[in-house]
């Protein structure tokens, strides 16, 4: 993305002020990245100013999870909670911008993911008759746009989706414009609740970028940690449970041999594979065969990092040359995650994303900065070689603010 020598988009376009909005699959909170874009791709120029999280309150993310777990709910907590989790989205907007001192009137536009509590890419039975693929973010961004009083883009999956996609992932057009080089190839990986990776070949065009969620990212550590800590802690901060354990070889074995792994691409997963019930099922094996709590997670970070690095061998090496991977979202502050990266990828350079101009927390947020930047001014804005959709299409919808 390039800028001349004062900053301003060699287009023409006006530089607009934008706030990206993202919610993960782990349902620990918000971020808010405020992004300065201006221009079109493929010389678009952008700035990430800011970066802020919000944790969820704990009772929200309790519900947020029961929901997306697939456990029974009524249509009208379905109901209340979109509105809530709109009401969350604003007011983590609205304090971002106070703990910046950024006036209302300062902000263009926002941009939400909203947050997940349903993705199935590939089409599946409903009712036993017709097969239907769907998914489901909330967090009603009418709400986002009165309460704050910007207009707001969000819901963003579903157009590609009805275009034949998958839905996801979405990040891949922005990794594109970000990390393109007309010599080295480039894999941008988000280890976020899932993992995904944007492959990214020397001198590729947009239609030669290929993307897929690899498997689990912390979804599964996460539900460990906060399952054998009675939920004190919601993560493994700094790796600090699975360095004191040791690597359970069968069970890493078992896992390493689930059939997501040799599914080919395009592909998307989420809490319908690798969620609560896959959790409960790894911490009953550690029960039956009395293994150390500690030794859980430390399988499963591992589990994380090798899944990672099969997606690799099996889909990756054989069609592109890497030269350097680029590691954002939580993952990527977990040190055996990513030692165990480097060792089962001795050939490619790692680096974090916060080296090429973007936090590694801030990289979804930011993502949906752009991605409604080009919805605001009606440019397609999906990948169809990463998503699998039939055509490029605009995504998202709009609301607009008082």
């Amino acid at each position: 993305m390039s800028r001349d020598k004062t900053g301003a988009a060699k287009t023409g376009y006006r530089p607009m002020r934008v706030l990206g909005l993202m919610s993960g699959t782990s349902a620990d909170g918000i971020d808010v990245a405020a992004v300065v874009i201006s221009g079109a791709p493929p010389e678009l120029s952008t700035r990430i100013e800011r970066h802020h999280h919000q944790p969820f309150p704990a009772f929200l993310r309790e519900r947020i999870l029961h929901m997306a777990e697939g456990r029974a709910i009524t249509s009208a907590e379905l109901s209340e909670l979109n509105f809530l989790i709109g009401r969350q989205l604003a007011g983590a907007a609205l304090e971002a911008c106070k703990k910046w001192r950024l006036a209302k009137r300062d902000v263009d536009l926002i941009g939400s993911h909203g947050q997940t509590i349903f993705h199935q890419g590939s089409a599946a039975r409903f009712a036993g008759k017709m097969r239907i693929a769907s998914t489901l973010q909330i967090g009603d961004i009418s709400i986002i746009a009165q309460r704050t009083g910007i207009t707001t883009i969000g819901d963003f999956r579903p157009a590609d989706m009805a275009a034949g996609g998958q839905g996801a992932p979405l990040v891949p057009f922005v990794d594109y414009l970000l990390y393109r080089d007309a010599a080295r190839g480039r894999v941008a990986l988000n280890i976020g609740g899932i993992a995904n990776v944007t492959v990214i070949a020397a001198g590729a065009e947009p239609g030669r970028v290929f993307a897929f969620d690899t498997g689990p990212g912390n979804m599964i550590v996460d539900a460990i940690v906060n399952r054998i800590t009675h939920g004190k802690e919601t993560f493994d901060r700094d790796a600090k449970i699975a360095l004191t354990g040791q690597t359970i070889g069968d069970l890493l074995a078992r896992l390493m041999s689930d059939p997501y792994l040799r599914k080919k691409p395009p592909k998307s997963a989420g809490r319908e594979q690798f969620g609560r019930e896959y959790a409960d099922e790894l911490i009953a094996w550690g029960k039956r065969h009395r293994a150390r709590p500690a030794d859980l997670v430390r399988t499963a970070t591992m589990f994380t990092s090798l899944s990672v690095a099969d997606a690799f061998r099996r889909f990756i090496a054989p069609r592109v040359k890497v030269d350097e991977l680029i590691v954002a979202g939580g993952g990527a502050r977990n040190p055996l995650m990513i030692a165990q990266l480097a060792a089962a990828l001795p050939d490619i350079e790692i680096v974090s994303a916060e080296h090429l101009g973007v936090p590694a927390e801030a990289k979804e947020a930011f993502a949906f900065a752009v991605l409604a930047y080009e919805t605001y001014h009606r440019r397609t804005n999906n990948l169809p070689s990463a998503t699998g959709a039939n055509r490029a299409v605009i995504l998202g919808k709009i609301a607009y603010g008082s």
